[in-house]
C-alpha cells in the first residue's frame, strides 16, 4: 500500500477531534463530567433531536467556531430533556455552558494529539477535507489550527452532497486530481466513510473508536487502525 498512495482524505468529525469515538459518547462523557446523570436512552433520544433540529432549521453559521457548535448543540438537547421531563429548565440552563466547554476541551485534546501526524503527513501528500458538517468546518479546523495541512476542504452543507453517499468522496478524489486507487480515505465510520470509500476505488483507514451501535462495535476490518499515528508506518513514513 505505501507505494500506492499519493494523496489523503481526512474526515474529521469523529476522526481528527474525537480520537475515533462517536460524537454521542463524547457528549455523554461531558453529562456526567458535569454531574448531570441522564439514562442513555433518554440521552440519546434527545442527542437525535438536536441533529434532526440543525437539519431542519439553520442554526449554525459559517462564523461559528465548534465552542458555537456545541452550545447551540448542549442548548438543543437539554432543552428537549427538560421538555420531556427528564430534567428540569433550571438544570438545562445551568449545565448548557459547562458541558459545551467540557466538549470543547475534549475535541482540542484530540486534535492536539492528531497535529503532528497532520504535520508529517501533509510534508509528503496532498490532503483534502471531506466531512459532513454544518456550514461551518472552515472556522472550525482555523480555531483548532489545522486548516494549514489541507489543500481543500469539502463539506456536506455547502456541496449539497452528504456521506454516505460516495459522490463525496469522488469530490474529494478530483480535488486532489489523483486516480482513486491512489487515494488513502481515513475515517471514523465503516457506512459512511469506508464503504463509501471503497466503492470508488480509494484505499481506507478505518479509525475504530467507540461506534454509534453495538453491531458497528463489533465489526472488524482489515483497514482498521487504533490511532492516527498508526497512519504514518502504513504510509511508509515511520
Amino acid at each position: 500500500m505505501t507505494e500506492e498512495i499519493k494523496g489523503i482524505i481526512f474526515d474529521y468529525g469523529g476522526t481528527i477531534d474525537s480520537h475515533g469515538d462517536h460524537w454521542s459518547e463524547v457528549i455523554y462523557d461531558g453529562y456526567k463530567a458535569c454531574g448531570l446523570d441522564v439514562d442513555k436512552e433518554e440521552f440519546r433520544t434527545s442527542y437525535v433531536y438536536a441533529e434532526r433540529e440543525l437539519a431542519r432549521t439553520r442554526h449554525i453559521y459559517p462564523q461559528h467556531t465548534f465552542l458555537d457548535v456545541m452550545e447551540i448543540k448542549m442548548r438543543l438537547e437539554l432543552d428537549d430533556l427538560a421538555s420531556r421531563g427528564i430534567i428540569s429548565q433550571a438544570v438545562a440552563d445551568e449545565k448548557c455552558s459547562p458541558i459545551a466547554h467540557y466538549c470543547y476541551e475534549r475535541a482540542r485534546a484530540s486534535v492536539d494529539d492528531a497535529r503532528p501526524v497532520l504535520a508529517k503527513l501533509a510534508e509528503h501528500f496532498p490532503m483534502v477535507l471531506v466531512s459532513n458538517f454544518y456550514g461551518n468546518v472552515e472556522s472550525v479546523i482555523r480555531d483548532m489550527d489545522i486548516r494549514q495541512y489541507f489543500r481543500g476542504v469539502i463539506e456536506s452543507a455547502v456541496v449539497g452532497v452528504r456521506k454516505p453517499d460516495a459522490r463525496i468522496f469522488t469530490l474529494g478524489v478530483v480535488a486532489l486530481g489523483l486516480p482513486a486507487e491512489n487515494v488513502l480515505v481515513v475515517g471514523d465510520s465503516m457506512r459512511k466513510d469506508i464503504l463509501p470509500a471503497e466503492s470508488i476505488g480509494c484505499r481506507t483507514a478505518w479509525l475504530k473508536g467507540k461506534g454509534w451501535t453495538a453491531d458497528e462495535d463489533a465489526m472488524t476490518h482489515p483497514t482498521q487502525i487504533k490511532s492516527l499515528a498508526d497512519l504514518l508506518p502504513l504510509t511508509g513514513l515511520a
